[in-house]
């Protein structure tokens, strides 16, 4: 889902990373006022799990690639869409600057797409979903799940937009893909939230309806 440099003008470029930088200066002020010292160590090591899943790319005709992306567990685990945005931006920084990774120009559009988009839909969704059916855990797939998709759907709407790939292409090869990988996006999250509330429970924000 990292989209590479020149697929996006650098204009629409410039847009995306208008918009990216607003959350991230929201992410940064939930983190000064919310991640507390002790929460120090969970993000590191999210954001080390986060790494390491999406370095399994899948490439993806009439796309860019397929992978996880983890801000659906950011958000859920520390209990606030802009910890996923915080994390990811960490992240995608990392993975763009150090080892191109996603091109830099175009950063801004990869940070909405993972971080914004997957922070939000995750952790609203699993919020609602688990005050419907009082099930952390399917909470927690679903809600990954969804994540993954939407944001490979926007992806591909962007390309479109840039005239990089066609738009019914896009949507179908990057939906068709992303529709699968989530499944196991959604597992992933769902797994996690439950070892993460068998071994350290206390650490979590939202800890309603998650139990060991």
């Amino acid at each position: 889902m990292h989209i590479p440099d020149a697929f996006i003008p650098m204009g629409q470029a410039l847009v995306y990373w208008i918009i990216a930088l607003i959350f991230i200066a929201l992410a940064l002020r939930w983190a000064r006022s919310s991640m507390k010292e002790e929460k120090v160590p969970l993000v590191a090591v999210l954001a080390a799990g986060i790494f390491a899943i999406q370095a399994v790319n899948i490439p993806i005709p009439w796309g860019t690639s397929g992978h996880m992306v983890g801000a659906a567990l950011a958000a859920i685990v520390l209990g606030s869409p802009y910890a996923g945005i915080f994390v990811l931006t960490l992240v995608l920084l990392v993975q763009g600057i150090i080892f191109g990774d996603g091109g830099i120009t175009v950063m801004g559009a990869n940070i909405i797409n993972m971080g914004v988009v997957g922070g939000f839909i995750g952790y609203y969704g699993y919020t609602a979903l688990n005050g419907v059916m009082n099930n952390a855990y399917v909470a927690a797939f679903i809600a990954g799940w969804a994540s993954l998709f939407i944001s490979a759907i926007l992806c591909a709407v962007e390309l479109a937009i840039a005239g990089t790939f066609p738009l019914d292409l896009g949507l179908t090869f990057m939906g068709a893909y992303h529709a699968v990988i989530g499944l196991i996006e959604g597992g992933i999250t769902a797994v996690a939230l439950y070892l993460i509330a068998s071994a350290r429970p206390d650490i979590l924000e939202r800890p309603e309806g998650v139990t060991a």
